[in-house]
């Protein structure tokens, strides 16, 4: 029987810096005096019938060939090492993976190889899927990927040339609702399943377009403000700061403050404001978010009960082999006097919007949740399809994280909108309920929120039925007493970004 899908998440965005580096960096091609920084940018977009909750996939390849006889093939990748992209967690954001040294000249295609793709699912079928993935379940998937794993992009925007004096972004669109084939197989290579463009430049206002990046502090430099960074890919990095990085969470310390705050182990989060000509990375900001040593994960809310929540777990990019497996099904259990608190981002959160305890959950919330040591348990499944591997821990800790929704617009008055999305049923701690509904939810928007892709950076660009995706914390305001469609959460959308195509 044929399986249909729809997507509770639609749209996501991954960037990998391709940069041309100047001294310090290894490259087994010559590079010339003139490098150039280029970036690489995907999105997805989920199909329609069975509820996508967890797309990751490995980005083995990605080399970029020169115009016909005049130079190698350079790989992008650091030391040819797969990035593990958890698709799903970047409908209206950005990553940065990794830097390259790219020679400018001229460039005629660029070539992707992907493998070990993973689904989490809600079958909302009339079907069961296999033995083991019943009609109203969150399923593990491991679909096969067919001789359509490498992907050749010649067309336009090739050939480009890459100069010293235009830096140079691409954007690869990834359907997912086109790539997912009725047998559950992934066909990278159908039409319109994956596009390629050029990322245009950011717009006064709005967040730089490099991305983030996610990983450990290595070593510090003090004198000349810089730090290193490790990837869960093994890639190490240099981050610069300057006066106008901004520094958020920072940890207290003894004067004189600063990046003398930092120790190495402890886990950050940059956004990417530039790539320099030496490979660094300078930052817009610096979040810091674990301290070395320390257990936490993140994950979205997918049921809960009085004392537990449950959580699919994301593609953590810092993850030490001793946390869950992403893409995990983790039962909290919650500690006597667990703290609840929004983790802000430096965001001015408006008064009235509170998340304080149990009362405040509601599904498609996404988390920050710490681990109390020696409470970590998991089991794998070995059935595919079948139930995702299952962990339970304990915390005293559960901190609101900014979520990702993709839906239409509707009921638009300023400085509110209607956002019309579908997502999976509340599971509570038992089997979920076997309908997927279109719910809603209030977009609240405050002077701090960024518009990307819009004909205006600011409210006035929105219209009824755009197409678009909200980072922005999720707020239960009915106390969990009343069902969504008749109470619906409110979001705060701290960035809203456009598909006027309709698709992504």
């Amino acid at each position: 029987m044929q399986k249909h899908f729809s997507a509770a998440l639609l749209c996501s965005a991954l960037l990998i810096g391709l940069v041309s580096c100047g001294t310090g960096s290894t490259t087994v091609h010559s590079v010339p005096a003139v490098s150039v920084p280029v970036s690489l940018t995907m999105t997805d977009d989920p199909p329609s019938g069975v509820s996508v909750l967890f797309f990751q996939i490995s980005l083995t390849g990605a080399e970029l060939s020169p115009a016909s006889g005049t130079g190698s093939t350079i790989s992008l990748l650091p030391g040819n090492s797969p990035i593990q992209i958890d698709v799903t967690q970047l409908q209206a954001l950005s990553a940065f993976l990794a830097g390259a040294n790219v020679p400018a000249g001229t460039y005629g295609s660029l070539s992707l190889a992907f493998a070990s793709p993973q689904l989490v699912i809600f079958n909302a079928s009339d079907t069961a899927l296999g033995s083991s993935c019943a009609v109203g379940s969150i399923c593990t998937l491991t679909p096969a990927i067919d001789s359509s794993a490498t992907i050749d992009f010649t067309s336009a925007p090739f050939p480009l040339t890459v100069s010293s004096d235009s830096p140079l972004g691409l954007l690869i669109d990834f359907h997912l609702n086109t790539i997912i084939q009725p047998d559950l197989s992934v066909n990278l290579g159908v039409a319109n399943g994956i596009s390629l463009s050029q990322v245009p430049a950011a717009a006064a206002g709005q967040p730089p377009p490099f991305g983030f990046i996610t990983g450990t502090v290595q070593t510090l430099n003090l004198n000349l403000n810089q730090f290193t960074i490790q990837t869960a890919w093994g890639q190490t990095l240099t981050v610069d700061v300057n006066s106008n990085t901004v520094l958020v969470d920072w940890p207290p310390c003894v004067s004189p403050g600063g990046l003398s705050c930092l120790s190495a182990g402890d886990t950050v989060q940059v956004q990417v404001a530039a790539v320099q000509s030496d490979g660094s990375l300078l930052a817009a900001s610096v979040k810091w978010l674990l301290a070395a040593n320390a257990q936490s994960v993140q994950g979205t809310v997918v049921g809960f009960n009085a004392t537990q929540i449950k959580l699919l777990l994301n593609a953590d990019p810092w993850a030490a082999s001793a946390l869950p497996p992403s893409g995990a099904i983790a039962t909290v259990t919650l500690d006597n006097g667990a703290t609840f608190a929004v983790d802000a981002n430096g965001f001015a959160i408006p008064s009235g919007l509170t998340f304080s305890g149990i009362e405040n959950l509601t599904g498609g919330q996404e988390l920050q949740v710490a681990i109390d040591p020696g409470t970590l348990s998991c089991a794998a499944s070995n059935v595919i399809p079948g139930p995702p591997p299952a962990c339970t821990f304990s915390t005293n800790s559960v901190q609101l994280e900014p979520s990702q929704i993709t839906g239409t617009v509707s009921a638009i008055s300023s400085p509110d909108f209607t956002l019309n999305y579908t997502w999976m049923p509340n599971c509570g701690p038992g089997v979920c309920p076997t309908v997927i509904a279109l719910l809603q939810m209030q977009v609240e928007t405050t002077t701090g929120t960024t518009y990307v892709g819009f004909s205006h950076d600011n409210f006035s660009g929105l219209a009824d039925n755009d197409l678009v995706s909200v980072n922005g914390w999720i707020f239960e305001l009915d106390n969990g007493l009343l069902d969504p469609a008749i109470a619906p959460p409110t979001m705060l959308a701290q960035t809203i970004a456009q598909h006027p195509s309709g698709v992504f």
